[in-house]
C-alpha cells in the first residue's frame, strides 16, 4: 500500500513538472499549426487521454508536436486559409484520418514502417523542418510583417525587412529563447519556458510595450460536422505523410524509454494509442498529435511509473483552458515565438549530423540532400522525396554492394580481405565474397566484379570460390545469371565451389533454383579451406 502510494505520489510530481512544461510548448505548436492557442491544449488532452487508455508505454507523453505541425500546416494552407473555420475543420478530418492510419498499422503490426528512413535522412529531414519553423517565427520575434511564398523567398524579405524590428519583440523573444536554453542545460528540472512565459506577462504588464498579444482563451467545442468525399480525397496523402512521421517518431520514443528492460516488443502496438489520441484531437476540434521525446523524457526522469502522470498534466492544462484562459490576453506572441525557435533548435540535430560526417562518411550528403529538399520544395513534397531518398539509397546498397577478394591468413585456415596485412595468396585460387543478397538487381553488377577479379588476378585463375557468408537470399533471376555464368566458367576450364551458404533461406532458395545442382554436391562446402583442399589435392 505504501508502495502504491509512493508510485501515485511520483507520478503526481511528474504530472505537474510535464504540465509546466507542456502547456507552454503546446500553446506555440498551435500557434505553429495555425490554429487557436485552445487547440493545443484539447490536442494535449486527447493525445494524453487516448494514449492511458490504448497504449502501452507507462512513460510516453502524446500531444501537439512540433515536427508534425509544420507539415500538415503547410499541407493545409494550399487548400484553407489558416485560421479560418474551413481551415479548422480540415485540422480536425486530418487528425481523424490520421488515426485511422495508425490504428489500422497497429492492427496490422506494421512497425516496419518506422523503418522506412534511414537516420541520415531523418536528421536531414528534420533538420528542413527547423528551418522552416525557424523562418516562420522569426517575423513574430522580430516584430515585422510576415513574408509569404517559397521559403527561401521570405529568407530575403526578412533579410529586407530588419530595419523595421520591433526591440521590445525581439528583447521579449531573444530573452525567453535564452531562459528555455539556460535552465535545460543548468537546472534541467526547472520549467524554463513557463518561467519564461510569466516573465514576459509581467514585463508586459509593466511597462506596456507596443506588441502583438495573443487572445484570451475560448474554449468552445466545434459543431460536428459530416465530411464531404472531395475532402477526404484531398487529405489523403498529406494524412499518409504525418502518420508515417508519427509511426517513426513514436518507434523512436518506444525504444528510447522502453516500458520493459528488454524494450518493446512489437513497437506497431503503441500506435494505436496514438491513433486513438489523433481521433479524439480531430472530433473535439484540434489536430494531428504525436509521441513527444522530450516530454515523455521528463516523465520518465522525474520518476513517472504510469499514464497517470499525463492524466494528471491534462487535468491542470484542462483547468487552464476552462478557468484561467483570460490569462493569456497578458501574454506576447513573441514569447511564443522564442519557445518555437527554441523547438527549431533542439529538432535541428547538430551534434547528429557531425557523428554521421565523420563515422557516416558520404552519408552526409544524404542529410543535405533531405533538408534541401525539405526547405526548397514544399515541406510535404519534400518529405515525400525524402522517402523516395532513403528507398533509393537502400536499393543501391543491395544493388551495387561491396564484393571483395579474400586471403588467407598466414599460418592459419582463416580466409579475411586481402587489406589486411599477414596474408598468402593461394595460387590459381580466387576467393570471392559478394557482401548482399543475390537477387535481380544486383546479379549483373556481381558477375562484373567476378570477372574483373578473374581477370586482374596475380596468376591465371582455376579456382573461384564463392564465399557466401553474405548471401541471405538468392531470387529466381540471380540463380539463373549464376547458374549460366558457372558454365561459362567451366567452359574455359576455371572450375567453381560454394563455402559457407549458411543462411536456411538462402540454402533452400539455391536448392530449388538448381544453383546447388549447378555447383554439384561435392562442390559445397562449410568451409572456402575445405573447398580449396577438396578440390585442388
Amino acid at each position: 500500500m505504501i508502495g502504491l502510494r509512493h508510485g501515485k505520489m511520483q507520478d503526481g510530481l511528474a504530472g505537474l513538472l510535464l504540465a509546466a512544461i507542456a502547456i507552454p510548448e503546446q500553446l506555440a505548436t498551435a500557434h505553429l499549426a495555425g490554429m487557436p492557442a485552445e487547440a493545443g491544449l484539447y490536442a494535449f488532452a486527447a493525445g494524453g487521454i487516448g494514449f492511458a487508455i490504448f497504449g502501452t508505454n507507462r512513460f510516453l507523453s502524446a500531444g501537439a508536436d512540433s515536427t508534425i505541425a509544420p507539415i500538415f500546416a503547410a499541407g493545409l494552407s494550399v487548400v484553407a486559409v489558416a485560421g479560418s473555420p474551413h481551415y479548422a475543420a480540415l485540422a480536425g478530418l486530418l487528425a481523424v484520418m490520421v488515426g485511422v492510419i495508425l490504428i489500422g498499422a497497429a492492427v496490422l503490426r506494421a512497425g516496419w514502417v518506422a523503418d522506412l528512413l534511414s537516420v541520415p535522412v531523418i536528421t536531414g529531414f528534420l533538420a528542413g523542418v527547423a528551418i522552416h519553423i525557424l523562418v516562420g517565427q522569426l517575423p513574430i520575434v522580430l516584430g515585422v510583417k510576415a513574408p509569404s511564398g517559397p521559403l527561401l523567398g521570405q529568407i530575403l524579405a526578412l533579410w529586407h525587412r530588419l530595419p523595421e524590428t520591433n526591440l521590445w519583440a525581439l528583447g521579449i523573444g531573444v530573452t525567453v529563447l535564452v531562459t528555455i536554453q539556460v535552465t535545460e542545460k543548468v537546472m534541467p528540472a526547472i520549467p524554463g519556458a513557463l518561467l519564461a512565459l510569466v516573465g514576459a506577462s509581467c514585463a508586459v504588464a509593466l511597462f506596456h510595450p507596443a506588441v502583438d498579444m495573443l487572445s484570451a482563451l475560448h474554449p468552445v467545442l466545434p459543431a460536428p460536422s459530416m465530411p464531404s468525399f472531395a475532402d477526404v480525397y484531398s487529405l489523403a496523402p498529406l494524412a499518409l505523410i504525418v502518420a508515417v512521421v508519427c509511426m517513426m517518431q513514436t518507434a523512436a520514443v518506444l525504444r528510447a524509454y522502453p516500458s520493459q528492460a528488454e524494450g518493446p516488443l512489437h513497437v506497431a502496438r503503441d500506435f494505436g494509442g496514438i491513433g486513438a489520441g489523433s481521433i479524439l484531437a480531430g472530433l473535439v476540434g484540434a489536430f494531428p498529435v504525436n509521441a513527444s521525446p522530450p516530454r515523455t523524457a521528463v516523465v520518465a526522469e522525474a520518476g513517472g511509473g504510469s499514464q497517470w502522470a499525463s492524466l494528471v498534466a491534462v487535468a491542470l492544462a484542462l483547468a487552464l483552458l476552462f478557468g484561467g484562459g483570460g490569462l493569456l490576453a497578458f501574454l506576447p506572441q513573441a514569447a511564443l515565438g522564442g519557445i518555437l525557435i527554441g523547438v527549431a533548435m533542439r529538432v535541428f540535430r547538430l551534434n547528429e549530423m557531425i557523428r554521421i560526417a565523420r563515422r557516416g562518411g558520404s552519408e552526409i550528403l544524404l542529410v543535405v540532400a533531405s533538408a534541401a529538399l525539405v526547405v526548397v520544395l514544399p515541406i510535404q513534397t519534400g518529405m515525400i522525396l525524402s522517402v523516395v531518398l532513403s528507398l533509393l539509397h537502400g536499393f543501391y546498397i543491395v544493388a551495387r554492394p561491396h564484393c571483395i577478394e579474400l586471403l588467407r591468413q598466414r599460418g592459419t585456415t582463416v580466409w579475411w580481405p586481402h587489406d589486411v596485412a599477414a596474408s598468402e595468396q593461394e595460387p590459381g585460387v580466387l576467393v570471392f565474397a559478394p557482401a548482399a543478397p543475390l537477387n535481380f538487381t544486383n546479379a549483373s553488377f556481381i558477375r562484373a566484379q567476378l570477372k574483373a577479379a578473374i581477370e586482374q588476378a596475380a596468376t591465371p585463375v582455376k579456382l573461384v570460390v564463392i564465399e557466401a557468408s553474405g548471401m541471405i537470399d538468392i531470387d529466381y533471376t540471380g540463380a539463373g545469371m549464376a547458374i549460366r555464368y558457372i558454365a561459362f566458367l567451366r567452359e574455359r576450364g576455371i572450375d567453381v565451389a560454394l563455402a559457407r551458404l549458411s543462411a536456411n533461406r538462402a540454402a533452400g532458395q539455391a536448392e530449388r533454383t538448381g544453383l546447388l545442382d549447378t555447383f554439384g554436391r561435392d562442390h559445397v562446402f562449410h568451409s572456402v579451406e575445405e573447398a580449396i583442399r577438396t578440390i585442388k589435392h
